[in-house]
Parts: C-alpha cells; structure tokens; sequence
C-alpha cells in the first residue's frame, strides 16, 4: 500500500481593491521618494483595506478561492487555522469570525500567531493534524491588516507593509501536491527587535499616554540588525528543508519566501549561489502582509502556471518573535 503523505489541494488569495502607490506616500507629508523606497525595499505599492474591512473578511475571501479550487464546501473543514498578528478582536480570534462567515460550525478553529512566518507555522500545525488522523480536512489561512498597526510618520516601517490574506487546503493522499516538510523556530530572547507593545497585557487597558508614546505602532527598533539576522535564517531555513529532503539545493525550482526586502533577497541569492530568477517575489506590488506575504505568493505563482508539476518549492519565512522556518513543496 502507497503511503499517504499530506497534500495541498487548493489555495486562494485575496487582496483588497484600494492601492497606495509610493508617490502617495509623498503626497502624504512623508519625506521619501518612489526612487528612495524601491532602491531600499523593492516596494512599489501596497495593498490598503477599506476602514470596514477586518482581518477575517479578507481571509474569507481568500479561503472561498482556496475551497474553490479543492473542490470542497467549507462544511468539509474539519480543523480552520488562521495565522495572523492583527486579528479583528483580541477576544475571539480571527479563527471564530472567519468560521462563522464560512458558516461552517463543525470546524475546530483558532489563530495561530508567529508575525510574518506565520503561514509556515499554520501549516506545520495542519501537518501534526492530519498526521496523527485528528482530521481529514484543513484550511490554512494567513490574513493580515498590516496598515492599522503603522505610524504613516515613521518611515522606516510604514513604506513596507499591506493588506492582505491568503490560504491553503490540505489533507492526506498517496499522489498530488506534496507537502514534503515543515520547519519552525523561535528566538523570545529577541522579541524587542520587532515589536508592536500596545494592545497587550503590558499596556491593558489603553490609556492617552500610552497612544500618545506610540506604543500602539509596529516598531522595527534596528533596521540594520534585523536585515543581518533575519538574511541568516532565511539560509539557514533553505538548507535545513533541502537537508532534511535529502535534495540539493540547486534541485528546488522556486524560492517564495515571506516578501521582506528586496536585498535581502539578492544578498541570499548571491550568498547562495541561487540565480535571482528563482526567487518569486511580489513585494513590489503588495509590500509585506506579513504571514499572508509568502501563501499570497504561492497561490499567484500557482495560478499564473509558473509552478509546473514536479518541481520542488521552498517557502523560508522570517518574523519577529523571532520566529523563522521553511516547507517544501512537491508540485
């Protein structure tokens, strides 16, 4: 008998319709450039949802698409994971709203929170899961409203970020869309270095001195540090999924990584002797959307039919937490 191995057999994105070009940001009053950011950061535009929009609505819409493409009903989900740090409410999670507008009670739900690899950590979960024949079904979705956590005065982070969602369905099966593997990690010794300090037990209730000190902004505290350290588990996570395999790197057809930084990207792809040209990116009209940045990726490469069958897909991801990790895909 063939052994079952855990499939993906839909996924789906969505992002929302209003764009903020780099030049708006300029009309804004922040002292940058379209040139400045795009040389800096590979950003063009980003994607910005309407102030009535929630997380939960765009991972609705993404997850839609997912089911449409396995074929399923989201009555079918025997276990909804939704990977976000920008839920709709602290209390419940994004995982319960998102069940409730896929009116699908029969799903165990919950949020899994891991900041930009969250993705890969959903589906590491939807892995355990669907191994051990807790359930049949998963969707995975990883959703975000990152532009409600910026200071539009701080240019170091609000020139980065979107809105956005993606997701995944998943079950066991002998043939099809191989998830190979799943690799996840954390650093909480070096959670200061991305961090968004309000909204929190620390800062509960809120308070005007707290809103006035900022501290319900996402903040990047060392730019510098942070490109260093993250450029080396982004390696490290891609040599970790080809060495676990037992495949060499220069077999893995496409890279989607959570889409950070644009150098970041060429450093590795130097670093690792990978031609840039692997590496498929959409930062430069989404931004990063955080954990929805690399499922995002992965439904468009798929769609657009870059992804052929067979070929060998790495996803290393990197956020604060510090969480960091990869999968491989077998297409």
């Amino acid at each position: 008998m063939a052994k079952e191995l855990v499939k993906i057999i839909g996924t789906g994105s969505y992002v929302p319709p209003n764009i903020l070009k780099n030049d708006d940001l300029q009309k804004m009053g922040l002292d940058t450039t379209d040139e400045w950011i795009q040389k800096r950061t590979g950003v063009c535009e980003r994607r910005i949802a309407a102030p009535d929009v929630t997380t939960s609505d765009l991972g609705y819409e993404a997850s839609l698409r997912a089911l449409d493409m396995a074929g399923l009903k989201a009555q079918d989900m025997d276990l909804i994971i939704v990977a976000t740090i920008t839920p709709d409410t602290c209390c419940p999670s994004a995982a319960n709203w998102l069940q409730a507008k896929l009116d699908a009670p029969q799903a165990i739900t919950f949020d899994v929170t891991a900041a930009c690899s969250g993705f890969i950590f959903g589906l590491n979960v939807a892995e355990q899961y669907l191994r051990n024949r807790t359930s049949k079904h998963v969707l995975v979705v990883a959703s975000e409203v990152m532009t409600r956590t910026l200071n539009w005065k701080d240019r170091k982070t609000c020139i980065l970020w979107g809105d956005g969602a993606g997701a995944a369905v998943l079950t066991m099966g002998t043939s099809g869309h191989q998830l190979l593997s799943t690799h996840i990690h954390t650093d909480g010794s070096k959670g200061q270095d991305l961090l968004l300090p309000g909204g929190g037990s620390k800062t509960t209730p809120i308070t005007h001195e707290s809103v006035d000190k900022g501290l319900h902004y996402l903040d990047l505290i060392e730019a510098n540090l942070s490109f260093k350290v993250a450029v080396r588990y982004f390696m490290e996570s891609i040599k970790e999924a080809a060495k676990f395999n037992f495949v060499d790197i220069e077999e893995i057809a496409w890279f989607i990584p959570h889409q950070a930084n644009i150098r970041m990207f060429q450093y590795i792809a130097k670093s690792m002797q990978i031609p840039m040209e692997k590496f498929y990116l959409t930062l430069q009209k989404y931004g990063n959307i955080s954990s929805a940045s690399c499922a995002i990726a992965l439904n468009e490469a798929i769609r657009e039919g870059v992804i052929k069958p067979k070929d060998l897909i790495c996803l290393p991801v990197f956020g604060g937490g510090l969480t960091w990790g990869s999968a491989l895909i077998r297409w």
